[in-house]
């Protein structure tokens, strides 16, 4: 997301983005980039590639073999498809007009790029929120379960996620284009990007989740000790199903954490500098901003890390084998 901070004009000379320069109070991208403007856009593009080629395996291996065709699997693959689309678009857009550059000169491409930006992490956001309540019901209610949260749900949940955030992204670009209109930057606007916007998308709905996820820890330890108090043998199938749960419900919170550590600096910064009036330095709001990006990158790896038959899955498309033949049934280990 694209904070609107206070900029110190005389502060820029002495802190710039390593692949932009000044010229007459311009800033401008360098025609003689550094060495290390050329590491940096080396890394972000592997990171980029990494993100793409990460997501699409979770994509492919959840279309593709009916084992994962859960309701669960189903929001992991929402989350995966945003998260691609970051890869896709938003890192190509935030090398062509850094966050940098943007806070400085910001344009319709600028804006499009924020609006993307906002759009795929509110659709991030709300998609954990929904792996949030799907993890409520199989672990808290498991009988109801399967009335509660079924494909039909699921699909208005995917639906209703992602059309909350197309209208966010679009909202952004109408309001950026009536920005235009102040000469200078309107109270209200900065009020809004900066308090009640990231209370909106980002705090208000971690919190919802922390408390969901307590929630189910609480129950899950609570089912843990009486699974291990018991030795009836009809109850032995239930507790496999139980310890099943658990284990996805830890990987899904994981996932979570995971987010909440890449995401929650950047929230920090952009909610607390301008209450203290200073301008906050271009580097760190630009190794903020690809943290925040790289969160699309890791969540493949936690899968794969967690998960035996998504590790499996990945092996048999990324060695071909499932172009050799029909496996769409197989049983992944």
């Amino acid at each position: 997301m694209q904070p609107e901070v206070t900029v110190n004009r005389t502060a820029i000379m002495t802190d710039i983005h390593p692949c932009y320069e000044m010229d007459h109070f311009n800033y401008i991208r360098t025609k003689k980039p550094s060495i290390m403007c050329i590491l940096l856009y080396v890394f972000l593009i592997l990171l980029s590639v990494v993100t793409i080629c990460g997501n699409l395996l979770v994509i492919i291996s959840i279309i593709y073999f009916k084992q994962l065709h859960t309701p669960t699997n189903y929001l992991i693959l929402s989350l995966a498809v945003a998260d691609l689309l970051v890869g896709i678009i938003v890192f190509p857009f935030s090398m062509a007009f850094s966050l940098s550059s943007c806070l400085y000169h910001e344009d319709l491409f600028c804006k499009v790029r924020g609006s993307f930006d906002i759009s795929l992490s509110t659709c991030s956001i709300l998609n954990l929120c929904c792996i949030s309540v799907d993890r409520y019901y199989a672990v808290c209610q498991p009988l109801n379960y399967s009335t509660k949260i079924n494909h039909c749900v699921v699909v208005i949940m995917i639906l209703v996620s992602w059309a909350v955030s197309a209208l966010i992204g679009i909202a952004v670009i109408i309001a950026g284009l009536n920005n235009e209109k102040c000469e200078e930057r309107c109270f209200i606007d900065v009020l809004i990007a900066n308090t009640i916007g990231p209370v909106l998308s980002f705090y208000l709905p971690v919190i919802i989740m922390l408390c969901i996820y307590l929630k189910i820890f609480l129950v899950a330890q609570r089912q843990a000790r009486s699974i291990h108090n018991t030795t009836c043998q009809s109850t032995k199938s239930g507790a496999t199903v139980s310890k099943k749960e658990r284990k996805a419900t830890k990987t899904l919170a994981i996932v979570l954490g995971v987010f909440l550590l890449c995401w929650t600096p950047f929230f920090l910064c952009i909610t607390s500098v301008p209450l203290s009036n200073n301008s906050a330095p271009v580097a760190v709001i630009e190794t903020l901003n690809w943290l925040t990006l790289s969160n699309s990158m890791l969540n493949p790896f936690i899968y794969a890390f967690f998960y035996s038959w998504f590790r499996s899955a990945f092996r048999m498309i990324t060695s071909g084998k499932i172009f050799q033949g029909n496996f769409v049934n197989l049983k992944l280990h």
